[in-house]
């Protein structure tokens, strides 16, 4: 490989104790001198014994699956997927996780839009392309600059659930986003069923993971320095979870 020809955008928001999201990480940060103290007392020996008094610093980090950047599997959406037991995130082909990139820009739809079939198709025919199964499909929303906002998990635009299945049967297998879901904000199926309760509204797109099996990732950054639309890689490899609806990952664009 020539790495001078070689470059990787990171996809990734960071774990952050300051981030908006309804569901933050809490990360406990301890010093080098605090480590000392974990040591002496693992190894039976004295703080002092270290240089400086100090040895290892440590983060303790709580969190749920879904906080930050991850990737949802089939289990996540239901427990079952096509009348079969659906799978956790620990049990996917990792080939899934590596191949090749296409972005759909929506970042001039305001918050709330619902990508359709259509907007799909439009851009497909700017681009010139047409998708291929195991495609790594990225929507981008510019909703991860909004991360530190008050608002942040009602400021994007989100997929259809036709859309969604639309995706699927093209052959797609992880498609994902950067915003904090991939339907529509929650908030904004919620007032909807309220006011006209019904079948189809609330965690519609996530609820096409009952028909047929596919991942999502949600919360990708950093879709706006991708130099082109299609033609380079991505890698986005889940955490190993024993059991899990979603593993953390950071995903990443390769261009040579």
């Amino acid at each position: 490989m020539n790495r001078s020809n070689l470059r990787i955008i990171d996809l990734s928001v960071p774990l952050d104790n300051a981030a908006k999201e309804p569901f933050p990480p809490r990360i406990e940060y301890e010093t080098h001198e605090q480590g000392a103290l974990q040591a002496a007392k693992v190894l039976g020996l004295k703080p002092s014994d270290f240089p400086d008094r100090a040895a290892w610093a440590v983060e303790t980090v709580t969190l749920t699956t879904h906080t930050g950047t991850h990737i949802d599997a089939p289990w996540h959406y239901a427990n079952t997927t096509a009348g079969k037991p659906s799978r956790t995130i620990d049990t996917l082909p990792l080939e899934w996780f590596y191949g090749n990139g296409v972005l759909f820009d929506f970042s001039n739809q305001p918050p709330g839009y619902e990508i359709q079939v259509e907007d799909f198709e439009k851009q497909l025919n700017e681009m010139d392309y047409e998708l291929q199964p195991y495609d790594i499909v990225l929507v981008r929303t510019d909703a991860d600059k909004k991360y530190y906002q008050e608002n942040y998990a009602a400021i994007h635009a989100g997929v259809s659930a036709e859309a969604t299945r639309w995706l699927i049967q093209k052959g797609i297998k992880v498609m994902g986003t950067d915003g904090w879901g991939w339907d529509i904000p929650l908030y904004n199926q919620a007032e909807d069923y309220k006011k006209n309760p019904r079948d189809g509204v609330l965690w519609a797109a996530h609820y096409v993971g009952k028909e047929a099996e596919y991942c999502q990732i949600e919360k990708l950054a950093n879709l706006d320095l991708l130099p082109k639309r299609f033609g380079f890689k991505v890698a986005v490899f889940p955490i190993k979870i024993k059991g899990a609806s979603a593993g953390w990952a950071r995903p990443v664009a390769i261009f040579e």
